[in-house]
């Protein structure tokens, strides 16, 4: 990267950064971070995202989802790649996680402004990717893809509000927001997005590129046993179903400390009657687990579940599974990773191909649309967290690649090796 180039990079830095801690002003909670789906912070969002995408010499529509896709001028037929992420957040959260994407994407269109390219650029705010006011993510991306379920819909709010009703009455507070969608011929979707763990701090490295999604297994293990008095019971005579429990999540850690990228989590347990002199009859736990392989995830949740059987067994006690949610791991497109990579290097960076263990909106489009994700360092590996944070000389290099990228997208869609789809 020229000194030049690295200059100017630097200056749409301090931009992109400066218009982060603005958007963290549209908040529900003053004093913190909190912009739920279609929230009025989030209609505060919306305007202020509108004049920046106006700015940029886009022309942004909204959804009657709350999405905002912003389209730049080009001839009927011109194939179309789309920079983009979500700008809701999660209660108390940091100033980056999402919208440092969006922002990134107004950036680089900025910098596209003029240009004579082979294909448009578009950019896409996603208005609800964290899940939290209906307890179910990826609302705005799910609505350009597909149509949003029955059971979906029937989801509800703190409130009681579903979220039909919501969308109803969103769509008539906002009487001209079109039907969800991508423009006609989009033939890729980028997404920018802080790491959220310590990986790329660990190499000390800026960017890395991401090359899956990891897939996940969440559900439910129950231990029942039987209760008795703390005092009078002898220990060799319990049914203690915490203490299998116990002896269970060791198991499930170990697992994963013995099998490479195999992330498994214990997050939460319930224990009944809980009181603290009597022998426990219940413990329930959630179990999260997450590989990019699905055979591993799966021959992981084999052993664990073969774990538990005989623990009981040797116990004297009985358990239950529940399955609460699957979902399967997401490949990036190979080309939009060698795309990103030689992007990455030819902006002067070393290359880094890593997973995401967390879930993004690129593994929504990923099956409609040859999709890529690259990912700026996490210092301390915050995210969800007001204390999340990134550094200015990470963005410049998100942006000096972000310019590569669509050189390099230029030059392949110029060849015929990405080609428009209606």
């Amino acid at each position: 990267m020229s000194k030049a180039t690295q200059v100017d990079a630097t200056t749409a830095a301090a931009v992109v950064l400066e218009r982060c801690a603005i958007l963290s002003r549209c908040t529900e909670t003053p004093g913190t971070i909190c912009r739920t789906f279609l929230s009025p912070a989030m209609e505060e969002a919306h305007a202020q995202l509108r004049e920046w995408m106006e700015d940029a010499g886009l022309t942004p529509c909204l959804d009657c989802v709350g999405n905002i896709l912003a389209s730049g001028d080009a001839p009927l037929g011109t194939p179309r790649l789309v920079i983009g992420s979500h700008f809701d957040t999660v209660p108390n959260a940091g100033p980056y996680d999402g919208v440092l994407g969006v922002l990134l994407a107004l950036s680089l269109a900025q910098a596209q402004r003029g240009r004579k390219c082979n294909f448009a650029l578009d950019v896409v705010a996603f208005s609800e990717e964290e899940g939290v006011r209906f307890g179910a993510p990826f609302i705005g991306s799910k609505a350009v893809t597909e149509a949003l379920d029955s059971e979906l819909l029937a989801q509800q709010d703190k409130a009681g509000l579903t979220l039909q009703q919501a969308l109803e009455q969103f769509k008539t507070e906002h009487p001209d927001a079109l039907a969800p969608c991508l423009t006609c011929n989009t033939c890729g979707y980028l997404e920018f997005h802080i790491e959220q763990g310590p990986e790329l701090e660990t190499l000390s490295l800026p960017l890395g590129v991401v090359t899956a999604i990891t897939g996940q297994v969440r559900g439910t293990m129950a231990f029942f046993g039987r209760a008795g008095h703390a005092g009078t019971t002898p220990m060799a005579q319990r049914y203690d179903a915490l203490a299998a429990a116990a002896e269970w999540i060791g198991q499930v850690e170990a697992l994963a400390l013995a099998t490479p990228s195999l992330a498994a989590t214990v997050g939460q347990i319930a224990v009944y009657p809980c009181a603290v002199n009597v022998i426990s009859a219940e413990a329930r736990c959630s179990l999260d687990l997450r590989h990019t392989d699905d055979s591993v995830r799966s021959h992981a949740l084999s052993q664990i579940l073969e774990a538990a059987e005989a623990i009981v067994a040797k116990r004297g006690l009985r358990f239950t599974w529940s399955l609460n949610y699957q979902q399967s791991a997401v490949p990036m497109d190979p080309r939009m990773i060698d795309i990103a990579e030689r992007a990455v290097a030819r902006a002067g960076y070393p290359l880094h191909r890593m997973a995401s263990g967390a879930g993004h909106d690129a593994m929504v489009l990923a099956p409609h649309l040859p999709s890529g994700m690259i990912f700026l360092r996490s210092p301390g590996g915050l995210s969800h967290h007001p204390d999340e944070a990134v550094l200015t000389e990470d963005v410049a290099a998100a942006i000096a690649a972000g310019i590569s990228f669509l050189d390099e997208f230029d030059r392949a869609v110029g060849a015929g090796e990405i080609t428009a789809s209606a």
